[in-house]
């Protein structure tokens, strides 16, 4: 796994030689309890252990995993082949017993001396591994598989530690080096492989949803770079069968995913967060979605637009801080959005137009759901995409001032945008009118805010009143059905009702707007609405 380079000492750190036993191990003589954590302590610290390192104060050893059995369909979890464990004194008394002899001396009953093996007791490796500095190992910040650009724009494709980013790529047997200038030849290829072969046959329902998908593939790859937030991703089908599951898989395929399933429980949605941000994965989806979902979370919502997230570790009263890099997905048929998501979210839409899309045949690449799942092909679509982003970074990475702002978000669509640009991929964002229409939120409000304005025009009103003119005793709903309700279906109480307009103030919802001032003799707020035109 480790390179002589890897464990070579860093700058700064003491180089400490070990005498070496006869099995070959270094051979470290312990004494009492107190002296016994100074000598441990020194040599964690010089990595006697290979493939040691330090993530937010606390040593962990990189491991290879065993048993990680390989997706069988894109809608699984793609486990990375390496793991970041910390060190508990189990662990650390394993690996002391594999990498060193740990001995101490000991006097007979004749009075001669002789080093034995010992295993520290699980007090002494618990205080040693109680500190939370340790000047002497690399800090390991994130595991990938998948090469990435780094801040200064270079690629990290070298299997093994990086130094100047603190990632730790694995190796890929099955890709081969890529041109940090990639010839014409090699990028029009590149092109016309992705575009032209991978990618053609989705039954996208306009060009803008194809550039989008191409702006998520590449997200997690130049994320590094850009350093930018990313906005949910939701990859939405007309019906079952269209594709949009191997869209998803192969982000994840690509960086290692973890599959969740969607819940209407913030707390536990919450939970489900903060456990996927403690493991190491580039994409986390929330698969297959019921039909006709409005994805409307306040958690997901604060979540897509932090770059930090904080929470209680499950089991435990302790906080933990983990950085948001991850790119976050949904799957669904004939989603919509809701709440502050819709204009979090990026859509990629997929429609057949046929009765049964599984049945489709004539396909460029056949079986490409099967396809995706071999290495060598993963491989494949990596080679080419790092072309198109190695070509675009050798002409200055050149980013795109005509893209619709997105709050947080602008500077991703910049970056993007000039990505898709330099390669003559046009319409990308191109849908977001579109999806606009899929904010049931809005939608609702602007419903409600219509029919205020039919029936009262701008009259100021207070709450009381707007909920007294949805008490209908005989006769048509004058609202039509719009007024806010209940769970249960009931017309929200005139308190309920003031907040959720005090919620509404002044936001624009296409061409009307809720408007309110206090009543100067009451002290009661009133409110009217205002339509353009």
């Amino acid at each position: 796994m480790s390179s002589t380079a890897d464990n070579a000492p860093e700058h700064g750190q003491r180089l400490r030689l070990w005498p070496v036993g006869a099995g070959g191990r270094p051979r470290v003589r312990v004494g009492a309890a107190p002296e016994t954590i100074r000598v441990l302590t020194e040599a964690l610290d010089a990595r006697l252990i290979p493939d040691t390192y330090v993530s937010d104060g606390a040593p962990v050893a990189l491991e290879s995993v065993s048993g990680a059995a390989d997706p069988t369909a894109g809608d699984e979890d793609v486990a990375l082949p390496l793991s970041a464990s910390p060190l508990k004194p189990p662990l650390l008394a394993s690996l002391l017993a594999e990498h060193a002899d740990v001995v101490r001396q000991r006097v007979d009953e004749k009075g001669d001396t002789a080093d034995v093996e010992v295993s520290p007791s699980g007090t002494v490796l618990s205080a040693v591994l109680a500190r939370r500095s340790w000047p002497g190992l690399p800090v390991l910040r994130r595991i990938i598989s998948t090469p990435v650009l780094r801040p200064d724009g270079t690629l990290l494709q070298a299997p093994g530690y990086d130094p100047a980013t603190g990632f730790y790529l694995a190796g890929n047997t099955h890709l081969p080096p890529v041109p940090e200038k990639p010839s014409g030849e090699q990028v029009a290829e590149a092109r016309e492989f992705l575009l032209e072969r991978f990618l053609r046959d989705f039954p996208w329902r306009e060009p803008a949803d194809r550039a989008n998908y191409l702006a998520l593939l590449v997200t997690p790859i130049i994320r590094p770079f850009t350093r930018t937030l990313a906005p949910f991703g939701v990859i939405d089908a007309s019906m079952p069968g269209s594709g949009k599951t191997i869209l998803a898989g192969c982000v994840g395929l690509l960086v290692g995913q973890r599959v969740l399933t969607w819940t209407d429980s913030e707390d536990e949605l919450r939970k489900a967060i903060t456990t996927v941000l403690a493991d190491q994965c580039g994409a986390v989806v929330f698969d297959n979605l019921v039909e006709g979902h409005v994805i409307d979370s306040a958690v997901l919502a604060r979540l897509v637009t932090e770059r930090t997230w904080t929470d209680r570790r499950l089991g435990t009263n302790a906080a933990a801080t983990y950085p948001n890099d991850r790119l976050w997905l949904a799957t669904g048929n004939n989603l919509r959005t809701g709440g502050d998501m819709a204009s979090r979210a990026v859509w990629v839409r997929l429609d057949p137009n046929c009765p049964r899309p599984e049945q489709r045949t004539g396909f460029t690449i056949p079986n490409l759901d099967s396809w995706i799942l071999d290495p060598a092909n993963q491989a494949t679509v990596l080679w080419h995409l790092l072309v198109l982003i190695l070509d675009w970074t050798a002409a200055g990475a050149p980013t795109a001032a005509g893209v619709p702002q997105m709050r947080q978000f602008t500077r991703w669509a910049q970056h993007l945008g000039g990505f898709l640009t330099h390669h003559g991929i046009t319409d990308f964002l191109g849908n977001a009118e579109h999806a606009r229409e899929l904010d049931d939120d809005a939608a609702e409000w602007r419903a409600f805010l219509l029919a205020w304005h039919d029936l009262h025009g701008e009259q100021p009103l207070t709450s009381q009143q707007v909920r007294g003119s949805a008490e209908v005793i005989i006769g048509p709903d004058p609202w039509t059905g719009t007024f806010p309700t209940t769970a249960t279906g009931k017309p929200l109480s005139t308190k309920a009702l003031g907040r959720r307009l005090t919620g509404q103030l002044d936001r624009w919802r296409g061409d009307v707007v809720l408007r309110s001032v206090p009543d100067p003799h009451t002290k009661m707020r009133l409110y009217w609405v205002e339509r353009t035109g």
